[in-house]
């Protein structure tokens, strides 16, 4: 496409930030991707590598009742640290608001919108990058090492079915077959042939940046730090070591520090970092056919960057606290006793930042105060699934396109 002489700034080289970037300048706008680290290696670096077009809200009755009983279990899928509850309470009161049935129907339908287009946006722009390997073309299984286990996410798998989602439930032998690796203690599994995995979700990332570099956008390092609209309508945009840049357009899509930018602009924004975990085990002895999802321990099992990755849950401590990698072993723990073959040799321990919005779903969206600031941030555990998408339904609305959605539910003024 041609060019149309408009600057771009992209803050955060992940993989919002960057799928954004290369979607720009493909679309004729110059970008600068800026961030303060390596494109790829904040949060995107340690995803599950998982395309989950499963949409399910955080909250709502079912989690409610279980939030008590997971914060209590040391090995459970949610852990708070005592001395960040003060902090987390006004986002958990907000959190619970979202799950009341008149707007959890909104939530929902609002995550479908964007979810039902991951396929469809994802292809072209692996295809349009010149790495349409890097997708796998086998899907996901939900397993249940119980038939409570599996009757007690009937509402998540209802929800499926409201919303036509393509899935098959297996049972006894049925799972061997199709994962020999499992356990037979397996009850019960959920085939998700449409939830696809990334086969190295770091390197699709520097794979992006790569692209939109050699079509004209450049990278610069640096930490943002504040912004302000000039007279002239640009938008410049403070460094950390007093540098500052122009542009015509800012995207503010630097995952949880995007908070601090948004309350520089007087638009406070309730997000939130849930800390996720992983083990990476690049000598496992065993090889997956899919990936695998416990729901009720809310974890992941992935073959992804040249191992196996296993990872997941939500630890409540801010951005601040040191990680604390007993998690990612209780996850490993979970995992052997459903892959019993799976060994732990040349592993490594990693902990990330999720971006996460009370309503899950994301916020993109134009500024509602400043004149050319965007924001693309709060995917939560679906960065990498709306990655794509987010490029697409941003890049119309800035460059003058009715977007395929209604983009109403991800404005950042509706809280």
């Amino acid at each position: 496409m041609g060019k149309d002489n408009r600057t771009v700034i992209v803050v955060g080289a992940g993989i919002i930030g960057a799928a954004i970037a290369f979607e720009l300048q493909r679309r004729g706008r110059q970008v600068t991707l800026l961030d303060k680290g390596e494109p790829g290696q904040g949060t995107s670096f340690g995803n599950m590598a998982s395309i989950a077009l499963d949409f399910a809200a955080g909250s709502g009755p079912t989690t409610w009742r279980r939030i008590p009983r997971w914060l209590l279990d040391p090995e459970g899928p949610v852990w708070l640290r005592p001395s960040y509850a003060p902090k987390m309470l006004p986002w958990f009161l907000r959190f619970v608001a979202a799950g009341r049935p008149s707007r959890l129907k909104e939530i929902e339908d609002a995550g479908m919108s964007l979810c039902r287009r991951g396929l469809d946006d994802f292809r072209p722009m692996l295809d349009a990058i010149g790495a349409p390997d890097l997708m796998t073309e086998e899907g996901c299984l939900a397993i249940y090492e119980t038939e409570a286990e599996f009757a007690g996410d009937r509402g998540h798998i209802e929800t499926m079915l409201r919303y036509g989602f393509e899935h098959r439930v297996l049972s006894g032998g049925e799972i061997q077959d199709h994962e020999p690796a499992l356990s037979r203690k397996v009850a019960k599994a959920v085939l998700l042939p449409n939830n696809k995995s990334i086969r190295d979700p770091y390197h699709l990332v520097l794979k992006l940046v790569e692209a939109a570099k050699a079509a004209g956008a450049s990278f610069v390092s640096g930490e943002a730090q504040g912004l302000e609209r000039k007279p002239d309508g640009s938008v410049s945009l403070r460094l950390s070591d007093g540098r500052r840049l122009e542009a015509h357009d800012v995207v503010l899509a630097a995952g949880v520090p995007t908070r601090t930018l948004a309350e520089t602009l007087g638009e406070p924004i309730p997000l939130e970092t849930e800390r996720g975990y992983h083990t990476q085990i690049m000598k496992p002895g065993i090889s997956m056919r899919y990936s695998i999802i416990w729901p009720h321990r809310a974890f992941m099992v992935t073959q992804t960057a040249g191992g196996i990755r296993v990872g997941g849950n939500v630890e409540l401590a801010g951005l601040d606290a040191a990680p604390d990698y007993r998690r990612p072993r209780v996850l490993v723990r979970h995992a052997q006793r459903v892959l019993p073959r799976l060994k732990v040799e040349d592993a490594k321990d990693w902990m990330g930042h999720r971006p996460a919005l009370p309503d899950t779903i994301p916020i993109i969206s134009p500024s509602s105060r400043i004149p050319g600031v965007w924001y693309a941030t709060g995917h939560g555990h679906l960065g990498l699934t709306l990655s794509a998408t987010t490029a697409r339904l941003l890049a119309d609305m800035m460059t003058g396109e009715k977007p395929p959605v209604d983009m109403t539910p991800f404005r950042i003024n509706r809280y």
